[in-house]
């Protein structure tokens, strides 16, 4: 009989999860699963507990929560040789990851999903020690994903970073950096850089509009000095794709990148704090395999 883990975190989504449990363990078990579930305690446990679902040999691994959760079960997953299939089951506030594969915040509509079986091998990213899956990147600006107060997130969503993005931008000052990319290089003073696997960041759906899930690239964004009124008619622009235009952003594909900065920034993973640059990025092509729906499929297809 196939073994499956379901890695949850309990806290996630008004414990929504937590309550369908049950439910969703029987679902596996009818299906043909010998199932358990893992609820993480803290910061990195998800990871160790993936580890742990390899050396025990289960054939399908099942994330339920946020991005956080999903990319500490990524890092548990990258390195080992033998990776079992990934179900996505999102329960978090903006569930970006889980947007860019079609995959809906129905409990019940996502578990449907991993048990039709249909999957796809996608890139994930690896900047210096950590895993990536969605996105990573650097500026003051980027900090903004880890400082928007849970409780506005939950209320407003992707509309709480505009907000808190509109009361830094004063403050901020530009960094001097040196990225290269493919051969190519920016040496110039920047606002932010995004090194993007999908075209959803923050609940933005077109901030990186050619980004595909399984091509070996990533999509590079890098904002330029700009004031507080250029920032808003981007950001502005941004929501609905017509922002890449702007002379004041570089938007490119490349498969290894590498960022150096004058002053101290931070490296934002997946929307966690991820130590501090530089960095050295590089894109892993159809390293894990998820489950994905038709619709993904689909879209994929017309990229």
């Amino acid at each position: 009989m196939k073994k499956a883990r379901v890695i949850y975190n309990p806290t996630s989504g008004r414990e929504a999860f937590k309550r369908e449990l049950a439910t969703v363990l029987e679902r596996f078990e009818v299906a043909g699963f010998e199932t358990s579930a893992h609820a993480t305690t803290a910061e990195g446990d998800a990871t160790d507990a993936a580890k742990v679902a390899v050396e025990r040999h289960f054939d399908l691994v099942v994330a339920a929560g946020g991005d956080g959760t999903i990319s500490e079960v990524i890092n548990g997953l990258a390195e080992q040789e033998n990776r079992p299939k990934l179900g996505i089951i999102p329960t978090g506030t903006t569930n970006d990851f889980a947007r860019a594969l079609c995959i809906p915040r129905d409990i019940g509509k996502a578990i449907d999903i991993i048990l039709e079986g249909q999957s796809m091998l996608l890139d994930i990213g690896r900047v210096n020690e950590h895993y990536f899956m969605n996105i990573a990147g650097g500026g003051k600006l980027t900090e903004l994903t880890y400082e928007v107060p849970s409780k506005l997130k939950t209320m407003i969503g992707h509309l709480a970073y505009y907000v808190k993005g509109m009361e830094m931008l004063p403050s901020v000052k530009p960094t001097r950096a040196r990225i290269k990319y493919d051969g190519h290089v920016l040496d110039e003073d920047i606002m932010l850089f995004l090194v993007s696997n999908t075209n959803s960041v923050g609940g933005f759906e077109k901030l990186a509009p050619d980004a595909r899930l399984d091509d070996g690239y990533f999509d590079l964004l890098i904002l330029k000095k700009m004031n507080l009124a250029e920032f808003v008619r981007i950001a502005s622009l941004a929501v609905r794709g017509a922002h890449l235009e702007d002379k004041r952003i570089l938007y490119t594909q490349a498969k290894h990148i590498s960022v150096e900065t004058d002053d101290k920034m931070q490296l934002n993973i997946d929307g966690e704090y991820g130590g501090l640059l530089p960095g050295e990025f590089t894109n892993l092509q159809q390293h894990i395999e998820f489950f994905v729906p038709d619709k993904f499929i689909e879209k994929d297809d017309e990229g």
